[in-house]
């Protein structure tokens, strides 16, 4: 294949510059992120790219895509797409895939790795041993246990339901909330979403981040939870007001968070420099060695399918 018969695809941001050796036999790879002029790009040598490379969770302006005549495909390499406006790209003929149901199992494991870590003291005792403050009294701190605690879901999607499993082998009564109904769901909807924070000892956050659920946990909610509760964040930090948990936890209105995410990212470190009752990880649940293959292979499979002329393996479907 010659270099003027390979399709031009553009690789949106430096976190994806490991996908790149595996489009340089199929395409000619641009990198955004290199172009300090993006306007003069588009409109030179980046003005036949025909697909972007993406990272879901990362912001894709409208105005840099309104200069690009040439798109039809945006291929997300993650499973989330909440940094692409899908409507605005349907509008236009663009289609939007991604890696639909391939990590659902790593962030679940990882909940409840963070939900373990928060909840029996892990991280707290770690501090302590390595700190030198290992004491007998301090061995005998009154850290409930997981069984028998209703953990309540907020979103019964794909991570959703794998935590609600992982939750009942622990012997945890399992509760859930989201905007629609699930009658097929084997576990109880609450009434609403601070109903659910009423009920639940240990609050999950697994529902996709949209423009409709920005600041969805809000103060209400976190209230809701309380002083005794724990919130657990492994959708997006979007999702979370994330100044009136900072105010919670501090204020001792609610427990504890276990978050991987967060409002900004990468997270400034000040922010939680004096935040107390908090396990904190960088967006790290959904990369595996076994998972993120299988996220790239789709992106790559989607863009093969798209200039075969072939329908998407895995399409945004709302």
């Amino acid at each position: 294949m010659t270099e003027t018969a390979r399709p031009h695809v553009l690789l949106s941001h430096e976190m994806l510059a490991g996908v790149q050796p595996l489009l340089e036999s199929a395409y000619v790879v641009h990198r955004l992120w290199e172009q300090p002029d993006r306007l003069a790009f588009l409109q030179g040598e980046g003005r036949d790219i025909r697909a972007i490379v993406h990272a879901g969770e990362m912001n894709l302006p409208g105005g840099l895509l309104a200069e690009m005549n040439h798109l039809g495909l945006i291929a997300c390499v993650s499973v989330g797409y909440d940094g692409v406006d899908v409507p605005w790209a349907r509008a236009r003929g663009v289609a939007v895939s991604h890696a639909a149901g391939t990590n659902a199992d790593d962030v679940a494991d990882f909940a409840m790795g963070l939900m373990l870590s928060a909840w029996r003291g892990l991280s707290a005792g770690e501090a302590r041993l390595r700190g030198g403050a290992w004491s007998r009294g301090a061995r005998m701190l009154p850290i409930h246990s997981l069984s028998g605690k209703t953990v309540g879901i907020v979103g019964l999607g794909h991570i959703g339901e794998a935590v609600a499993r992982r939750a009942l082998a622990f012997g945890m009564q399992v509760k859930w909330w989201g905007p629609r109904e699930k009658p097929e769901a084997a576990w109880p909807r609450a009434g609403s979403l601070t109903a659910l924070a009423k009920e639940a000892d240990i609050l999950v956050i697994a529902s996709r981040a949209d423009a409709s659920n920005k600041g969805l946990i809000s103060a209400e909610v976190i209230e809701a939870l309380g002083p005794k509760g724990l919130l657990v964040n492994v959708a997006r930090g979007s999702i979370v007001d994330e100044d009136a948990l900072i105010a919670a936890l501090k204020d001792g209105r609610l427990g504890m968070a276990a978050l991987d995410v967060f409002e900004t990212e990468p997270t400034p470190v000040e922010r939680w420099a004096d935040v107390p009752n908090a396990v904190l990880t960088p967006h790290m649940a959904g990369a595996t060695l076994e998972t993120v293959p299988q996220m790239v292979g789709q992106c790559l499979e989607n863009l093969r399918r798209f200039f075969a002329h072939e329908p998407l393996l895995s399409p945004v479907q709302d």
